[in-house]
Protein backbone atom coordinates (compact mmCIF):
# COMPACT_ATOMS: atom_id res chain seq x y z
CA UNK A 1 0.00 0.00 0.00
CA UNK A 2 1.60 3.22 -0.86
CA UNK A 3 0.15 6.40 0.52
CA UNK A 4 -0.04 10.46 -0.66
CA UNK A 5 -1.69 13.50 0.45
CA UNK A 6 -4.17 13.29 -2.76
CA UNK A 7 -5.41 9.58 -2.22
CA UNK A 8 -5.04 8.82 1.70
CA UNK A 9 -6.70 9.94 4.42
CA UNK A 10 -6.09 9.78 8.34
CA UNK A 11 -9.00 8.73 10.93
CA UNK A 12 -8.94 9.07 14.23
CA UNK A 13 -11.26 7.53 16.60
CA UNK A 14 -12.50 8.59 20.00
CA UNK A 15 -9.36 10.80 20.30
CA UNK A 16 -11.52 11.60 23.63
CA UNK A 17 -11.11 12.66 27.66
CA UNK A 18 -13.14 8.89 28.44
CA UNK A 19 -10.22 6.69 27.66
CA UNK A 20 -7.42 8.78 26.99
CA UNK A 21 -7.49 11.27 30.25
CA UNK A 22 -6.94 10.03 34.04
CA UNK A 23 -10.22 11.31 34.67
CA UNK A 24 -12.17 9.51 32.05
CA UNK A 25 -13.88 6.54 33.43
CA UNK A 26 -12.09 4.31 31.08
CA UNK A 27 -8.48 5.08 31.41
CA UNK A 28 -7.84 2.81 33.97
CA UNK A 29 -9.12 -0.03 31.65
CA UNK A 30 -6.17 0.99 29.18
CA UNK A 31 -3.58 2.23 30.77
CA UNK A 32 -1.23 -0.23 30.52
CA UNK A 33 -1.67 -0.21 27.11
CA UNK A 34 -1.42 3.50 27.22
CA UNK A 35 1.98 3.51 28.50
CA UNK A 36 3.26 0.16 26.64
CA UNK A 37 3.12 1.20 23.68
CA UNK A 38 3.27 5.10 23.98
CA UNK A 39 -0.13 5.80 22.12
CA UNK A 40 -0.95 9.30 23.29
CA UNK A 41 2.69 10.30 21.72
CA UNK A 42 2.30 8.39 19.16
CA UNK A 43 -0.99 9.87 18.13
CA UNK A 44 0.33 13.00 18.83
CA UNK A 45 2.99 12.64 16.20
CA UNK A 46 0.57 11.39 13.51
CA UNK A 47 -1.45 14.02 14.16
CA UNK A 48 1.45 16.70 13.68
CA UNK A 49 3.09 14.83 10.98
CA UNK A 50 -0.17 14.93 8.79
CA UNK A 51 -0.91 18.54 9.92
CA UNK A 52 2.89 19.18 8.49
CA UNK A 53 2.52 17.35 5.01
CA UNK A 54 -0.88 18.00 4.24
CA UNK A 55 -2.74 14.76 5.03
CA UNK A 56 -6.24 15.31 5.23
CA UNK A 57 -7.61 14.12 9.18
CA UNK A 58 -10.91 13.02 9.98
CA UNK A 59 -12.51 12.33 13.48
CA UNK A 60 -14.84 9.95 13.88
CA UNK A 61 -16.16 10.48 17.53
CA UNK A 62 -18.31 8.69 19.80
CA UNK A 63 -21.18 10.70 21.75
CA UNK A 64 -24.25 9.30 23.23
CA UNK A 65 -27.48 11.91 24.43
CA UNK A 66 -29.74 10.95 26.72
CA UNK A 67 -32.33 9.19 24.95
CA UNK A 68 -29.46 6.88 23.46
CA UNK A 69 -29.50 5.33 27.27
CA UNK A 70 -33.66 4.41 26.76
CA UNK A 71 -32.33 1.65 23.98
CA UNK A 72 -34.02 -1.86 24.99
CA UNK A 73 -31.42 -3.99 24.66
CA UNK A 74 -27.51 -3.71 24.80
CA UNK A 75 -24.44 -5.79 23.81
CA UNK A 76 -21.72 -6.59 26.69
CA UNK A 77 -19.66 -3.68 25.02
CA UNK A 78 -22.24 -0.96 24.73
CA UNK A 79 -23.25 -1.86 28.15
CA UNK A 80 -19.92 -1.23 29.79
CA UNK A 81 -19.64 2.67 27.77
CA UNK A 82 -23.27 3.30 28.57
CA UNK A 83 -22.71 2.44 32.61
CA UNK A 84 -19.37 4.24 32.80
CA UNK A 85 -21.42 6.84 31.08
CA UNK A 86 -18.16 7.40 28.72
CA UNK A 87 -19.39 9.29 26.10
CA UNK A 88 -22.69 11.58 26.88
CA UNK A 89 -23.72 14.85 26.24
CA UNK A 90 -27.13 16.53 26.78
CA UNK A 91 -28.28 16.48 22.89
CA UNK A 92 -27.06 16.93 19.31
CA UNK A 93 -27.31 20.75 19.44
CA UNK A 94 -25.44 21.54 22.65
CA UNK A 95 -21.87 21.76 22.62
CA UNK A 96 -19.89 18.84 24.40
CA UNK A 97 -18.63 20.95 27.76
CA UNK A 98 -15.42 21.06 28.24
CA UNK A 99 -13.12 18.71 29.66
CA UNK A 100 -15.97 16.37 30.32
CA UNK A 101 -15.35 12.54 29.01
CA UNK A 102 -16.91 13.09 25.88
CA UNK A 103 -14.59 15.98 25.11
CA UNK A 104 -11.23 15.63 22.99
CA UNK A 105 -8.42 15.33 24.74
CA UNK A 106 -6.66 18.84 25.31
CA UNK A 107 -3.53 17.73 24.25
CA UNK A 108 -4.98 17.15 20.23
CA UNK A 109 -7.48 19.95 20.64
CA UNK A 110 -4.98 22.62 18.62
CA UNK A 111 -4.74 19.49 15.45
CA UNK A 112 -8.94 18.86 15.90
CA UNK A 113 -10.04 22.24 16.44
CA UNK A 114 -7.44 24.17 13.36
CA UNK A 115 -10.74 24.46 10.99
CA UNK A 116 -9.08 22.04 9.09
CA UNK A 117 -9.96 18.61 10.22
CA UNK A 118 -13.08 16.78 9.68
CA UNK A 119 -15.91 15.83 12.40
CA UNK A 120 -18.09 13.29 11.34
CA UNK A 121 -21.07 12.72 13.26
CA UNK A 122 -21.42 10.54 16.40
CA UNK A 123 -20.43 6.37 15.32
CA UNK A 124 -23.14 4.86 18.02
CA UNK A 125 -21.79 1.48 18.60
CA UNK A 126 -18.48 0.53 17.37
CA UNK A 127 -18.08 0.78 13.61
CA UNK A 128 -18.98 3.81 11.55
CA UNK A 129 -22.23 2.23 9.69
CA UNK A 130 -24.23 4.60 11.38
CA UNK A 131 -22.18 8.01 11.19
CA UNK A 132 -21.50 9.59 7.92
CA UNK A 133 -17.52 9.14 7.75
CA UNK A 134 -17.96 6.89 4.28
CA UNK A 135 -19.82 10.13 2.80
CA UNK A 136 -17.25 12.36 3.80
CA UNK A 137 -14.32 10.60 2.58
CA UNK A 138 -16.21 9.69 -0.99
CA UNK A 139 -17.25 13.27 -1.16
CA UNK A 140 -13.14 14.33 -0.77
CA UNK A 141 -12.37 11.87 -3.52
CA UNK A 142 -10.21 9.10 -0.68
CA UNK A 143 -9.95 5.54 -1.70
CA UNK A 144 -6.87 5.01 1.35
CA UNK A 145 -7.24 5.10 4.73
CA UNK A 146 -4.87 4.93 8.19
CA UNK A 147 -6.52 4.32 10.88
CA UNK A 148 -5.54 5.25 14.46
CA UNK A 149 -7.48 5.73 18.37
CA UNK A 150 -8.84 3.49 20.40
CA UNK A 151 -9.61 1.34 21.50
CA UNK A 152 -7.74 -1.48 19.14
CA UNK A 153 -10.25 -4.21 19.54
CA UNK A 154 -13.09 -2.73 19.42
CA UNK A 155 -13.84 0.81 17.57
CA UNK A 156 -10.44 0.55 15.85
CA UNK A 157 -11.07 -2.64 14.85
CA UNK A 158 -14.64 -1.98 13.43
CA UNK A 159 -13.77 0.62 11.19
CA UNK A 160 -11.07 -0.83 9.61
CA UNK A 161 -13.51 -3.73 8.59
CA UNK A 162 -15.94 -1.25 7.76
CA UNK A 163 -13.78 0.82 5.60
CA UNK A 164 -12.35 -2.48 3.92
CA UNK A 165 -16.39 -3.80 2.85
CA UNK A 166 -16.58 0.16 1.63
CA UNK A 167 -13.76 -1.04 -1.14
CA UNK A 168 -11.26 1.47 1.13
CA UNK A 169 -7.34 0.38 0.94
CA UNK A 170 -6.83 0.34 4.65
CA UNK A 171 -3.74 0.03 7.14
CA UNK A 172 -3.73 0.65 10.45
CA UNK A 173 -0.84 2.93 12.75
CA UNK A 174 -1.31 -0.17 15.49
CA UNK A 175 1.11 1.48 18.00
CA UNK A 176 -1.52 4.90 17.88
CA UNK A 177 -4.36 2.45 18.98
CA UNK A 178 -4.79 1.10 22.57
CA UNK A 179 -7.31 -1.54 24.42
CA UNK A 180 -8.32 -2.78 27.73
CA UNK A 181 -4.62 -4.95 28.45
CA UNK A 182 -1.94 -6.26 26.56
CA UNK A 183 -4.28 -9.98 25.58
CA UNK A 184 -7.22 -7.56 23.61
CA UNK A 185 -4.34 -4.98 21.66
CA UNK A 186 -2.95 -8.01 20.83
CA UNK A 187 -5.54 -9.36 19.24
CA UNK A 188 -6.29 -5.95 17.74
CA UNK A 189 -3.18 -6.30 15.85
CA UNK A 190 -3.56 -9.82 14.72
CA UNK A 191 -6.73 -8.78 12.57
CA UNK A 192 -5.24 -5.72 11.43
CA UNK A 193 -2.36 -8.21 10.07
CA UNK A 194 -4.65 -10.52 8.43
CA UNK A 195 -7.87 -8.53 7.76
CA UNK A 196 -6.20 -4.79 6.50
CA UNK A 197 -3.39 -4.10 3.62
CA UNK A 198 -0.78 -2.70 6.39
CA UNK A 199 -0.43 -3.08 10.30
CA UNK A 200 2.11 -0.65 10.63
CA UNK A 201 4.29 1.50 13.27
CA UNK A 202 4.10 5.41 13.91
CA UNK A 203 7.58 5.46 13.04
CA UNK A 204 6.89 3.36 9.69
CA UNK A 205 3.61 5.97 8.98
CA UNK A 206 5.97 9.06 9.65
CA UNK A 207 8.55 7.80 7.21
CA UNK A 208 5.65 7.33 4.33
CA UNK A 209 4.34 10.58 4.83
CA UNK A 210 7.52 12.54 5.17
CA UNK A 211 8.88 11.01 1.87
CA UNK A 212 5.47 10.43 -0.07
CA UNK A 213 5.50 12.66 -3.36
CA UNK A 214 2.08 14.81 -4.14
CA UNK A 215 0.52 13.03 -7.20
CA UNK A 216 0.90 15.19 -10.13
CA UNK A 217 -1.18 13.59 -13.03
CA UNK A 218 -4.04 13.90 -15.00
CA UNK A 219 -7.25 14.50 -13.32
CA UNK A 220 -5.73 14.18 -9.90
CA UNK A 221 -5.20 17.74 -8.01
CA UNK A 222 -2.12 18.73 -6.87
CA UNK A 223 -3.49 20.36 -4.07
CA UNK A 224 -7.15 20.31 -2.00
Amino acid sequence: MEINSQTTAIVITDPQNAFLSPNGSGYELIKEVLEKVNTIENLDLVFKTAKQQNYQVFISPHYYYPYDHKWEFLSAGEKMMHDLKLFDVNAPQTAVAAASQADFLEKFKPYIEDGKTIITSPHKIFGPESNDLVLQLRKRGFSKVLVAGVNSNICVDSHMRELVEQGFEVAVIHDATAAPGMDAYNAGKVNFGLLSSGSWTTKEVIEKMNSSKAMNTEGVLASR
